[in-house]
């Protein structure tokens, strides 16, 4: 099943699908609105499925015409894991790493399909990283790797969009990585019954205006997501919510020769087989504070 979390008319709801299906739902002002996905997500896997069944019986929800939300805007972690494909590894200039990169995300930076990435005004060095995401449905510590995949009750699409310069400004990549409007989540979460388990097997493809310039296999991921939600256990105790970004594959404007960095006009799409098309136009700083005044 999928969920889509949408504003229309100034309203938030929540909508759902089957594959293949339309999505339904009620905006949260309907007496059948179950609450928010953050809410269903973290009352676990069989309250999310019915409240599913319940926007099944909804009215049709035109999500071309509504504003789509990150499917989860304030997750207790976004936990990012870098250099998690061999080959941007090597073009980065780094070796294979022994042990997960993982670096934070601020929900701060967050923004929704369709939203547009906003470059920053002190810098033109931004770069697009096409990424699927697990989100952990059921908490724990010292999860086995055995039972990993049954604390991951969804996946998604992320654009870990990175300024460069100021990535590499300190030995520490949090900068570079939290501006805001630079963090493009969605657009919806599908059910993990849905994809194959930890999404091993899928084509993960990044396009820039169209052109293709990232396409991998999630099976080339150096660390899976039973893997990563194991290590991560190891240390910190998931929670219901949690966001895994998993890492991008190579092809970054950063390694191109010239450096293809992303700039107002331009539409960059992150699609992962079987789940959907993220996508988000770029603009800059001055025409996102404008257009937020309006």
């Amino acid at each position: 099943m999928r969920f889509a979390s949408y504003r229309q008319d100034g309203v938030e709801g929540l909508a759902a699908a089957e594959a293949g299906g339309p999505f339904r739902g009620y905006a949260s002002t309907h007496a059948s609105y179950p609450g928010t996905l953050a809410s269903l997500v973290a009352k676990g896997r069989e309250h999310l499925t019915a409240a599913g069944h319940v926007l099944l019986g909804g009215p049709e929800v035109n999500l071309d015409a509504a504003e789509l939300l990150p499917p989860l805007p304030s997750p207790p972690k976004i936990l990012c894991v870098g250099l998690n494909y061999a080959d941007h590894s090597a073009e980065s200039g780094f070796e294979v790493p022994g042990y997960p990169t993982i670096f934070g995300r601020f929900a701060s930076s967050l923004i929704g399909h369709g939203a547009p990435i906003v470059r920053p005004r002190v810098s033109e060095q931004l770069d697009y990283e096409g990424e699927f995401v697990a989100v952990i449905g059921r908490g724990g510590r010292d999860i086995p790797k055995a039972q990993a995949l049954d604390h991951v009750v969804a996946y998604s699409l992320f654009n870990d969009a990175s300024i460069r310069d100021y990535q590499f400004k300190a030995p520490q990549w949090t900068m570079g990585k939290n501006f805001d409007g630079t963090g493009a989540f969605g657009p919806w979460l599908v059910t993990a019954d849905e994809l194959p388990p930890g999404c091993a097997g899928l084509r993960l493809q990044t396009r820039l205006n169209g052109q293709v310039v990232q396409d991998a296999s999630t099976n080339d991921l150096v660390f899976d997501v039973a893997t990563l939600v194991s290590t991560l256990s190891e240390a910190l105790t998931l929670e219901a919510g949690d966001v895994i970004v998993t890492g991008t594959p190579s092809g970054v404007g950063l390694a191109r020769k010239p450096p293809l960095w992303m700039k107002p006009g331009d539409v960059c799409e992150v699609e992962l087989e079987g789940l959907g098309v993220l996508r988000n136009p770029i603009t800059d700083q001055a025409a996102a504070r404008a257009e937020a005044a309006e």
